[in-house]
């Protein structure tokens, strides 16, 4: 009688991987693979008790695998969700003779449903910290006839100002969301606080308006209309009105924005301002996967000014970004300079140099973290002092490397570990099942193999002669870490057909008689052949295809 197989079992198997198959395979190629190794699996070639359970186990699992890869509507809701997805509650009334098309439409339907009950749950917090620091008197000293003023002889270092801004979410159906947001404010002394209401409704796939309600103290009530509409599939259109009241009145303003996709990397903008500062801007804006380039002209009162900057994204894993501009207009000239990097998985920081006139030097430093954001404003002088631009530019750096080698590395190497511990111990009674399933799977292989070898020395074909899975260590940067590879040799071998082994582009813990020796790292397969008596070694990564033999995997015997 079958064994019925466990959820957990089932989750954590690639059926694709399992049958070694591509993702495109055909339903010959699937017919194939699974008759392969139900012939390998079968319970009643095995006499050997615990054989037979063992088989009967490995039998049912490549059972489930083809059944839900041979049927086309069961495939395709694994190829577009995974194995989640055949558990959502639902499918058992749609039709079974559905296009993947209409299954994936039925499907987005069914996860609306559960969604829906879960709005009540779900928030989207958003916060802003800004806090400005004025450290001209590093740079710009009282004269000589003020040293003797109580406490002259220490710079005075003040914070200015304060900003601080939060915002919260909250679905209300599936089309309308409520917005709370409360800000406060001081500055030398003075200070104040708002707060917003705001109801946002999805009219449609092509838009969506917005009711906005605010008072504060240092201004009056606000009432606004918020509203965005795609016009073509390539252009759209955003208007904003609002009416504030204060002391003085009402003050009505009005800002329109009209966007157009250029290209599939570019958009252009059109903005026109009404108000207490009305202006109109056009800006073209360019966002590839290595740079980031904008330049804007704006024409207004009090302000117009021209703007160009760029921003050089490298593809390193702390995406770290450099950036410049130059914005020039009545109010001045300013130029910008800095660079940002993440420094943990949900964190970024960043630091630029504005240097200006008349706005002098100042040094931005901003920490990202997660959907916060906190932001230090540090005004170093008046005036364009070499001094103060060389210290803006090289302290950060200095002090960013030191933090980097002295606090940041350790302690994201640690968290690493920690995860990976966390890893390793929640995954540890199943890898101890994989373990175990992949002995008894080369266990039931042996006959198999033993065949298999005789037929390929008889006509000088494959044979594999080692090979390992898992962690291997080749920097001697990295000498002390530990290697940790299993032996593959009698699986690999039992892959063999017809003096070829093909591996398709999938992890390899999941082919039969393998499992992840080293979980959530760096894993490679190294192997060892000699086909038509030669010896032939490569070494793949762990979701790399491989097909052997190959003539570039020879070793060189000469000399």
């Amino acid at each position: 009688m079958a064994t019925a197989l466990s959820e957990e079992e089932l989750d954590n198997e690639d059926y694709y991987s399992l049958l070694n198959v591509r993702r495109e395979a055909s339903c010959e190629e699937l017919k194939a693979a699974y008759r392969r190794l139900c012939m390998l699996y079968h319970p009643d070639k095995h006499r050997d008790p615990e054989l037979k359970s063992q088989a009967e186990r490995l039998f049912n699992l490549v059972h489930q695998a083809y059944e839900v890869l041979s049927d086309p509507q069961t495939r395709a809701i694994y190829d577009i969700y995974g194995k989640r997805g055949l558990e959502m509650e639902g499918w058992e009334v749609v039709e079974r003779r559905r296009t993947p098309a209409e299954i994936r439409e039925e499907f987005e339907r069914l996860q609306r449903e559960r969604e829906e009950r879960r709005l009540q749950q779900r928030t989207n917090p958003k916060g802003t910290i800004s806090v400005g620091v004025d450290a001209t008197d590093l740079f710009d000293r009282y004269d000589e006839e003020y040293e003797d003023v109580s406490g002259s002889g220490f710079p005075q270092i003040e914070i200015n100002k304060m900003h601080i801004s939060q915002s919260i979410e909250a679905p209300l159906t599936a089309t309308d969301t409520a917005i709370l947001s409360g800000s406060l404010s001081t500055q030398n002394g003075n200070g104040g606080g708002s707060i917003n209401f705001a109801l946002r409704r999805v009219t449609s796939a092509k838009g969506w308006g917005e009711l906005e309600f605010g008072a504060g103290d240092l201004q009056g009530p606000l009432f606004g209309l918020k509203l965005f509409r795609n016009l073509t599939p390539r252009c759209f259109v955003t208007t904003n009105c609002a009416l504030q009241f204060s002391s003085r009145g009402i003050r009505p303003g009005l800002t329109t924005v009209l966007a157009r996709n250029l290209d599939k990397n570019t958009v252009g903008y059109l903005q026109w301002r009404w108000g207490i500062q009305s202006a109109m801007n056009t800006s073209i804006v360019r966002d590839t996967k290595t740079s980031h380039f904008t330049v804007a002209l704006q024409l207004g009162i009090p302000h117009s000014f021209a703007l160009i900057s760029y921003q050089h994204k490298f593809q390193d894993d702390d995406q770290t970004r450099v950036k410049g501009s130059l914005k020039a207009g009545f109010f001045g000239t300013i130029v910008e300079y800095g660079a940002e990097r993440k420094i943990s998985r949900h964190s970024v920081l960043g630091a630029a140099v504005s240097v200006g006139v008349p706005q002098g030097v100042s040094l931005k430093v901003k920490l990202n973290r997660a959907s916060q954001t906190y932001f230090f404003p540090v005004h170093l002088t008046d005036q364009l002092l070499p001094s103060a631009v060389f210290y803006a530019t090289v302290g950060p750096l200095v002090v960013y490397f030191a933090m980097h080698r002295l606090i940041i590395k350790p302690y994201l190497r640690a968290q690493k570990e920690k995860e990976l511990e966390k890893q390793r111990e929640s995954a540890a009674s199943d890898i101890l099942q994989k373990k175990q399933e992949a002995e008894a799977a080369v266990r039931l292989m042996q006959e198999s193999v033993r065949r298999i070898i005789e037929a390929e020395e008889s006509r000088m074909g494959l044979i594999i002669l080692n090979a390992w899975y898992g962690k291997f260590v080749n920097d001697r940067s990295r000498k002390s870490e530990k290697v940790k590879v299993i032996d593959v040799t009698v699986p690999l071998q039992c892959l063999v057909k017809d003096s070829k082994l093909i591996l398709t582009e999938a992890s390899k813990a999941g082919l039969p008689g393998f499992y992840d020796p080293c979980v959530g790292e760096e894993k490679n397969l190294k192997v060892l052949y000699q086909f038509r008596g030669v010896l032939h070694q490569v070494m793949v990564l762990d979701s790399e295809a491989l097909r052997i033999p190959k003539q570039s995997h020879r070793i060189d015997t000469d000399g």
